[in-house]
């Protein structure tokens, strides 16, 4: 099958690429990028994106899919048609689990559930058993499985003992190892301990508990030579932490989430558990510094932590509710509206933290927009207004706080694996 893309901005910081033209789509491949006249190909299928952006496929390298286990809240289907319809091409999945990915089975079975589908799903393997952080899991298996990184994440490895081994196997095969940066004996609280837990009566997480780990974690990432990545960083402390390590030529990368660099301690005050996170939403220092870290490249990119949880769930009582909202279908949304056309970021450097950097953090080829390369492309809309109506997700799950928001910046189609996402509708363009 033909598609033509009618006047795009094909645009990859990548490639250097920033240009207006014509795309042509052929069983997958792009054929042709210049002027394309429909009656040259009268049998393709032409889609007018005049003006639109033409982009590398988006990434997000930090999402839950919950299957095995608890498949009531998100499968492998669901959340990849929840990428597909955020503008992503490919999701890494995190190993909390249940089982957790800590064997190549699961790593196997979960790339096997996912090789049908538009979106490529890369599972992270869990780096110890159970994730419990007392023994190693056979890594290098799960390695030659196809994980792309180690991750006992929804916890912090729990002895700097586990920690140095990990990392010392990873760099065998280069994988970063993916951090959930807190402090377990101090992690106990359900919100930001300051001022407005007081005022709300909410047992509280000291930001000390997110920077002691991310201190230990740099300094480890020093001493074996190995590379760490820190997960949805949200503290001014572990900010800076990581700008001075880079400095120091340290392998350390890290991401934030949208949540947390839009919203603040603040939005607790009516105790929607919606807004209940891990680690917990910050003030507005924090979110300042996270911006900043945005802008100067101490954070490379923008992940969700698209974390699906059951309406009863997240209906319990403040601190019982369980952390995490889902992400991958207002991330892309919330980048644009907050950081771009608030001038944070430019639309180049937004694209490098949603598409270019994640694979590089993980070492996944990069998607060209050039002849004879595979289509591996997200159609962006950066001006068009819509209202998150979290009812048509494709998520299995609703735990949104940006339910009724209004947004401005929204993916219009996806295409990948000769198959193309487009008006809430899969096809194949084989």
């Amino acid at each position: 099958m033909k598609i033509i893309l009618k006047q795009v901005i094909l645009f990859n910081p990548y490639q250097n690429l920033n240009e207006k033209n014509d795309l042509l789509i052929e069983n997958g491949i792009i054929k042709k990028i210049g002027n394309i006249s429909t009656d040259e190909f009268n049998s393709a299928k032409v889609f007018d994106f005049e003006n639109k952006y033409c982009v590398p496929g988006l990434f997000d390298m930090h999402v839950h899919l919950r299957e095995p286990g608890r498949e009531d809240e998100e499968t492998v289907e669901t959340g990849s048609n929840a990428a597909a319809a955020g503008g992503f091409t490919g999701v890494a999945c995190m190993p909390n689990t249940n089982p957790a990915i800590d064997s190549a089975e699961i790593v196997r079975y979960i790339k096997e559930k996912s090789s049908n589908h538009l979106v490529d799903v890369y599972p992270i393997g869990a780096a110890t058993l159970d994730r419990k952080g007392e023994a190693l899991s056979p890594m290098y298996e799960l390695f030659e499985a196809g994980a792309v990184a180690f991750s006992d994440d929804g916890n912090a490895i729990k002895t700097a003992a586990i920690l140095r081994h990990v990392m010392e196997y990873s760099k065998m095969f280069d994988a970063p190892i993916i951090e959930h940066c807190e402090d377990e004996s101090l992690a106990n609280g359900a919100m930001n301990e300051g001022l407005t837990s007081t005022i709300l009566g909410l047992p509280a997480i000291p930001k000390i508990a997110e920077d002691l780990i991310v201190m230990r974690d740099i300094m480890m990432a020093e001493f074996t030579g190995a590379r760490v990545h820190i997960a949805h960083i949200s503290s001014k402390n572990s900010v800076e932490l990581v700008r001075q390590a880079k400095k120091k030529n340290i392998k350390v990368t890290a991401e934030v989430t949208p949540h947390h660099f839009t919203l603040t301690e603040e939005a607790l005050k009516n105790y929607d558990t919606n807004f209940k996170m891990s680690p917990p939403l910050r003030t507005r220092e924090d979110v300042d510094a996270i911006i900043e870290g945005l802008k100067d490249g101490t954070i490379d990119c923008i992940a969700s932590d698209h974390a699906p949880h059951s309406i009863e769930e997240k209906e319990m009582e403040f601190i019982f509710a369980p952390n995490g909202i889902i992400g991958l279908e207002t991330q892309l949304g919330l980048a644009l509206t907050e950081l771009v056309h608030k001038k944070h970021l430019n639309f180049s450097q937004l694209i490098e933290k949603l598409s270019i950097n994640p694979r590089k953090i993980l070492n996944l080829p990069i998607p060209l927009i050039k002849e004879n390369e595979k289509a591996n492309l997200t159609i962006i809309d950066p001006d068009l207004i819509w209202t998150v109506d979290v009812s048509k997700f494709k998520s299995k799950s609703k735990n949104s706080p940006f339910d009724k928001r209004i947004l401005k910046g929204k993916s219009l189609a996806v295409i990948n694996k000769g198959k193309m996402f487009f008006e809430d509708k899969f096809f194949d363009i084989m």
